[in-house]
């Protein structure tokens, strides 16, 4: 009869070296720039979702807000409550202030009458002046908190490589001091190289996935913005509400 071999005694010790592999140890065995890494990633992650979460109240807020001011303002028969009720609107509410520019505009250019400013520009191109400011002011908050997107989206993972790089360099480090490459020797560096590289990806997905959401939302509002400074150009400029848009608003 053949003699039983042994049982393995090695499963023990591989199970024990597996539990290296965790976030505990990674973070109980950081070096300085391992904790370097892990910081900026941390960083990274709270900027980005920070912007995430502001730019997606801050977009809900002016698309649900929009049709309103709009029709609000032409749906008022008074110039003066229009004006009255685009001052009541929030602050950070961007179709409002593309309206109360328009207003300003032809205000400021009817006290100028008879002056240079009179002379130079007419009441058509300085309205149309103002719209553009205000436009391009707007816009220009709406994108706030991309660029960060952007730069998370896109540098993230290589953060991450770095930490794995250094945690496979820690790996063959950890050969050469034991003479071996068993399992206890490696387990904890490659844990860490592991972890580095997921916390990478897991920082940058939702940047990318955030930015290019945002990114084709507004510029819908952009649009939105460019059709009602136009609307708002033709009615300041003439004087009278234009009957397309009027058709439009019914």
């Amino acid at each position: 009869m053949f003699q039983q071999s042994p049982a393995p005694t090695g499963g023990n010790s591989n199970a024990e070296a597996m539990k290296q592999m965790g976030f505990d140890h990674l973070v109980h065995n950081f070096d300085p720039l391992g904790w370097i890494v892990f910081v900026v990633l941390v960083v990274m992650s709270f900027s980005s979702w920070y912007f995430i979460i502001a730019n997606a109240i801050r977009n809900g807020m002016v698309r649900a807000r929009a049709d309103k001011v709009i029709n609000g303002f032409w749906n008022n028969n008074s110039a003066q409550d229009a004006i009255r009720e685009l001052e009541a609107q929030p602050r950070g509410e961007p179709f409002s202030k593309i309206a109360l520019d328009a207003a300003s505009a032809v205000a400021h250019h009817q006290q100028a009458a008879g002056g240079r400013l009179a002379e130079s520009l007419s009441r058509s191109e300085f309205i149309d002046r103002a719209l553009r400011q205000a436009v391009a002011r707007e816009s220009l908050r709406l994108e706030g908190g991309l660029t960060v997107l952007a730069t998370v989206g896109s540098s993230a993972p290589f953060v991450g490589l770095l930490g794995t790089v250094w945690g496979i360099y820690h790996a063959l480090i950890g050969i050469a001091a034991s003479g071996n490459a068993s399992m206890n020797a490696v387990a904890g560096p490659v844990g860490e190289a592991l972890i580095m590289t997921a916390f990478g990806l897991f920082t940058a997905i939702p940047a990318v996935l955030a930015y290019n959401f945002f990114n084709r939302s507004n510029r819908l509002t952009y649009a939105r913005f460019d059709e009602f400074a136009h609307d708002l150009h033709d009615y300041f400029a003439t004087g009278a509400r234009v009957e397309g848009v009027a058709a439009a608003q019914k």
